[in-house]
């Protein structure tokens, strides 16, 4: 059945760069601006989750009109985007830039599934814009994770089937998202719940050739 893999998709924060620890901060900055508490655990709980629904996350039940959650996600924008501009090719985690290589000199597809609206412009900073196919970011759908829809728009995008495909991620809406939309799994990291078929604390630990292997040992997709 892996004989048949011909393309992978990749979460982006998390999982080829520390972009969340940004997002942390930004959060932080805003929560200080509002006099707001804002907890670690607040942060783990927005992974996977766009804007808006991280929105809802850090006002924990606060509420606010429609003008004062869009006044409130701009301004921790552009917080996000002043640590940005800080951020170089250097800032990918180890490992992803060998794996991207070897990828792209067997021919693999590769893609990018993410919940940022941000996710071009990081790609970017990090200088693997010429690795990617194609970016399915935020803007892409109107259903985010846990709905599998980024990951099958940019499956069908890269022309392939979901089972044809490597989904990797880091978060339990992500890995769910994969589950759900009928991919392989692999989690990074720890925190991305059940459901993965292989699971690996780094990037740096995988190699594709071994990561294929091991996947032939699941026989027929499950």
């Amino acid at each position: 059945m892996t004989a048949s893999i011909r393309a992978l998709i990749f979460d982006l924060d998390g999982v080829l760069t520390n972009t969340p620890m940004l997002h942390y901060d930004s959060w932080k900055r805003l929560a200080a601006d509002e006099n707001i508490p804002f907890t670690w655990d607040q942060h783990e709980r927005m992974q996977g989750k766009v804007r808006h629904d991280s929105l809802a996350v850090f006002l924990n039940g606060r509420p606010v009109s429609d003008e004062q959650a869009k006044a409130l996600m701009a301004r921790k924008n552009e917080y996000f985007l002043e640590l940005l501009e800080n951020v170089t090719p250097a800032d990918s985690f180890p490992g992803v830039l060998e794996l991207l290589t070897e990828a792209k000199k067997k021919g693999f597809r590769i893609g990018l599934g993410s919940s940022s609206m941000n996710a071009r412009n990081v790609i970017s900073k990090l200088g693997l814009a010429p690795f990617f196919e194609v970016l399915g970011d935020g803007h892409s759908v109107s259903r985010h994770k846990p709905a599998p829809d980024i990951f099958l728009w940019t499956a069908q995008q890269l022309g392939v089937e979901p089972r044809q495909a490597v989904v990797f991620e880091d978060s339990e809406a992500g890995m769910q998202a994969a589950i759900n939309g009928g991919f392989w799994r692999v989690g990074l990291g720890g925190k991305h719940g059940k459901g993965a078929h292989l699971e690996y604390e780094t990037m740096a630990e995988i190699q594709l050739d071994d990561l294929l292997a091991k996947l032939a040992t699941f026989g027929n997709f499950a």
